[in-house]
Parts: C-alpha cells; sequence; structure tokens
C-alpha cells in the first residue's frame, strides 16, 4: 500500500471546527488523506470549512468514531502524542524515530496517529489503548502547540521519511597533480607580495592547505585560483614591500 493509506490521523474530542478544518489542510499538504474523528465537535460548522481551504474532500470523508478504541481497530500500531511524562508514559519518541520504527514494520502495516483534546490532551486511559507513545520536543519556556502544528510536524515527518534520498551528482575533485602545482603557484605569490614569512613559509601554507582540501576543488576552481594568483602576480610588479614594514 502507498504511505497515504497506510497512515490514519485520529483526532479525539477535538474542540474548535476551526482546528479540525487546518488538520485537513495539513493532512493533504504532507500526502495524507485518512481523518477519524473521535466524539468531535461539530464538522459541518463554518469554520471547519473556512479552514480546510482546498482540504474540504478531506473534511467530507473524514469518518466519526464513538471511541478511540474503535477508531484504531484496523491499525497494527498506534502513536499517542502526548506532552506529559509520567508513570505510563515512559518511553516516548520523536516523530522521526516512530517514522523510522514504522519504516521497519510489515509493508502492509497500518499506523494511526492520535491527538487529543486541545486543552487536555489524550486521557492516561486513551495512551494505554496506543501501542507507542511520541512528543515533539519543543521549548521549555512554552511547548504547547496548536492541533493543526503538531499533525503538520508529524505528516512531514512520515512524507519526508518516504521520499527517496536525493541522488548527488557525482562531482571529480581535483587530485594532487592539479593541486600540488596550485600550491606552488599560491607560495610563489605570497612570498613576494610579502604575505608569508621567507624563514618559514610552510607555517601558513599547512594553514591554506586545510582550507583548500575541505573546499574539494574541482579541475575548473583550481584554474579559476590559479588564474586569480596569475593576476596578483602581474599586478605586484610594482610590489615597494610588506605594509607596515
Amino acid at each position: 500500500m502507498d504511505l497515504k493509506e497506510r497512515i490514519s490521523v485520529v483526532l479525539v474530542g477535538t474542540q474548535s471546527p476551526g482546528n479540525i478544518g487546518m488538520v485537513c489542510r495539513a493532512m493533504k499538504n504532507m500526502g495524507l488523506s485518512d481523518l477519524r474523528l473521535v466524539n468531535p465537535c461539530s464538522v459541518e460548522h463554518l469554520d471547519a470549512i473556512k479552514f480546510a481551504v482546498s482540504a474540504r474532500d478531506l473534511l467530507e470523508r473524514a469518518r466519526i468514531f464513538t471511541s478511540l478504541e474503535e477508531a484504531i481497530a484496523d491499525a497494527e500500531f498506534s502513536v499517542a502524542t502526548t506532552r506529559r511524562h509520567g508513570k505510563y508514559r515512559s518511553e516516548i519518541w520523536t516523530p522521526g524515530e516512530v517514522v523510522e520504527r514504522f519504516a521497519e514494520c510489515a509493508p502492509g502495516s497500518r499506523l494511526a496517529l492520535v491527538f487529543g483534546r486541545e486543552d487536555s490532551g489524550l486521557t492516561t486511559d486513551e495512551v494505554a489503548l496506543c501501542r507507542w507513545q511520541s512528543t515533539i520536543p519543543t521549548a521549555d519556556e512554552f511547548g504547547s502547540l496548536n492541533l493543526s502544528q503538531a499533525v503538520l510536524i508529524f505528516c512531514y515527518e512520515f512524507l519526508k521519511g518516504a521520499q527517496p534520498a536525493p541522488v548527488k551528482e557525482a562531482r571529480e575533485v581535483a587530485g594532487s597533480a592539479l593541486l600540488e602545482p596550485l600550491y606552488s603557484h599560491m607560495e610563489k605569490v605570497f612570498l613576494k607580495i610579502g604575505y608569508l614569512n621567507p624563514q618559514n613559509p610552510d607555517h601558513m601554507m599547512r594553514t591554506m592547505r586545510r582550507i583548500y582540501a575541505r573546499a574539494e576543488l574541482d579541475e575548473r576552481e583550481v584554474a579559476s585560483l590559479r588564474g586569480l594568483l596569475s593576476q596578483i602576480d602581474w599586478a605586484c610588479a610594482e610590489f615597494k614591500g610588506k605594509k607596515g614594514s
């Protein structure tokens, strides 16, 4: 099954119709479409329709349940989202860790992401119905997230986890045959303009080597630097001595 067919977003006791609408939009942004509502406020409220924007189809298809147990019955895995820690809320993962764990599950497995009420979250009994627990790390000073923000973050992590890693274009890095003449040219010009200490030019040249080693220059970049050095060499024909001497 496609990932979006395997992930359900379950909202428990949502109090604001606008939040339901915004959750629909967040889900559609990230390619998810299965919304389940447990004892929600009115989904036909104008705020729900207004904030869903172009995700109104998700709102219209949302399924309503009378219990969380019923809403997650077909999901082998379920995640209770919570900010609270305690005796029954000990092993709590980040959204990214949930994605990693679910990626290791059987390809046909279903997962329900369960979000609680805006003001009080999920009850301890509701958390106990879920197999896993997860929280979004936030600043200690203010950790409260809007419901739709929390849903968006989880959905984004799943979308990101489903994307194949981008294939980087192979880049040919210049080898010693090009770099050593560059360093020799650099040392010659730097000595000429008084930048290097003639008694110990290697001290600064080692720093230059480290800088350009990190840059992983390609052939074109080496040629550009050689051109710059040649221009400096030509421009300092009437060099009057090191600055400040």
